[in-house]
């Protein structure tokens, strides 16, 4: 009777319930921000069938890799450690540095991306919705990222509640314009009978996959949501981050691959190119193209916001990635010049360089895949399976074909660093 009871306990301890729902919902909108406006372009030019293949992977591949890390930020034997105190534990403090470098690399080049696509969206609604005329770049990129920039500055906590907010009537209009979407689909805009041959299929879906890890993740609130799980379910934590994760993965897989077809659907493949030549988000593209007011308002205003609220999570993450590698680095320097001035020398280069790249203007799609998804890839797909092989405390979930299939992923991420070599 009494194990009985325990069972019963045990299976109330890992059912799902209204707090583990907004743990999902936190995971689902740490991922939905500007890489859902470009992933269009890129999986939609790679043709129709190779757009079902990647449908079919990306579950699985956001699922498993979220899942991996949060073990392994569970496998510590300290209560409270976030990810890099656990890579402290596990593999050295010189691997912590190479772990807190490998975070500063996964964010930064977004940083950089944000800035390049803000302005290139605020100078498309200057051309094509106002009229007016373009205004020199090195001045309007400058503008924007002082404007962005400055905000944080002036209230960090009140302008990140701000963005939390804003997260869901983001994916609302996106849903919105998802459907909005429908009526233009067209059966001919992609060609549904001529099936590619299995090479060119395996590129399309390899040249596809960093854009992928990209869009999906949602890495940064993992840590977080993993030792809160651990505080409130003690042994149950991993089944429960399990469950959390999962749920977050379906609703992304939903409603980010409804969006991407429902875009693909309705443009063209010469119009997808058009779109990633100019560099512009899908939504910015369709409103220049498309005759509806609708969209004309929507479409700019959704990609600004998308963009402008990314923006200052992830400027925080790599501001405090770089202090942290500069403070690990060169402790006397630091201690030297004082906090204050630190901290200005931080805000300057942040503000030189996003502004530079901003003004350079390279292609927004060939910076998530050749800087930012492969560094992505290293800490999400790549380290949590090495700590399987390695920790004794992961030990357990060695020997799984799912282990297996996420190094390939990571790898195959990875390897974009090279990708303009080969393609």
């Amino acid at each position: 009777m009494q194990n009985n009871t325990t069972a019963t306990n045990a299976t109330k301890a890992v059912g799902f319930t209204k707090q583990d729902f907004t743990w999902s919902l936190s995971m689902f909108g740490t991922a939905v921000g500007a890489g859902v406006l470009f992933l269009p372009i890129r999986a939609g030019l790679e043709g129709f069938w190779p757009l079902i293949l990647i449908a079919l992977l990306v579950g699985p591949m956001t699922y498993l890799a979220h899942r991996a890390l949060a073990r392994f930020v569970l496998s510590s034997d300290k209560k409270g450690s976030d990810i890099t105190e656990v890579v402290e534990e596990h593999f050295g403090k010189s691997a912590g540095l190479m772990i807190t470098f490998l975070y500063f690399f996964a964010i930064y080049p977004i940083v950089l991306i944000y800035g390049n696509a803000i302005t290139n969206t605020i100078d498309s609604v200057l051309v094509n919705q106002l009229g007016m005329e373009s205004m020199p770049r090195w001045l309007l990129s400058g503008v924007l990222v002082a404007a962005m920039m400055s905000v944080m500055i002036l209230g960090q906590k009140l302008m990140l509640k701000a963005t939390e907010m804003l997260v869901y009537p983001l994916v609302f209009i996106l849903l919105a314009m998802s459907v909005y979407l429908i009526p233009h689909w067209s059966m001919d805009a992609m060609s549904f009978s001529a099936a590619p041959s299995m090479s060119a299929l395996l590129i399309a879906v390899y040249l596809t996959i960093p854009m992928l890890i990209f869009s999906f993740n949602h890495s940064p609130a993992v840590s977080s949501m993993a030792l809160a799980q651990r505080e409130a379910h003690g042994e149950d934590a991993v089944a429960k981050s399990d469950m959390i994760l999962k749920r977050a993965s379906g609703m992304l897989l939903g409603f980010v691959m409804f969006f991407v077809f429902s875009c693909v659907l309705a443009l063209s493949p010469e119009q997808l190119a058009q779109a990633q030549e100019q560099n512009l988000p899908i939504l910015s593209y369709l409103a220049n193209e498309m005759e509806s007011p609708i969209i004309s308002v929507l479409g700019p205003l959704v990609a600004f916001l998308a963009i402008f609220s990314s923006f200052f999570g992830h400027y925080l993450g790599a501001k405090e990635g770089l202090a942290g590698i500069v403070k690990k680095a060169a402790p006397q320097a630091v201690e030297s010049m004082g906090e204050k001035t630190f901290d200005k020398a931080l805000v300057a280069f942040f503000f030189f360089t996003v502004w530079g790249v901003a003004i350079i203007n390279p292609s927004v799609l060939g910076m998530i895949e050749d800087l930012g998804a492969p560094f992505i890839a290293a800490i999400l797909f790549l380290m949590p399976m090495y700590a399987i092989k390695k920790v004794p405390s992961m030990q357990k979930y060695s020997g799984k074909l799912s282990n297996v299939f996420v190094t390939v992923m990571g790898l195959i991420a990875i390897s974009a660093i090279v990708r303009g070599l080969l393609f």
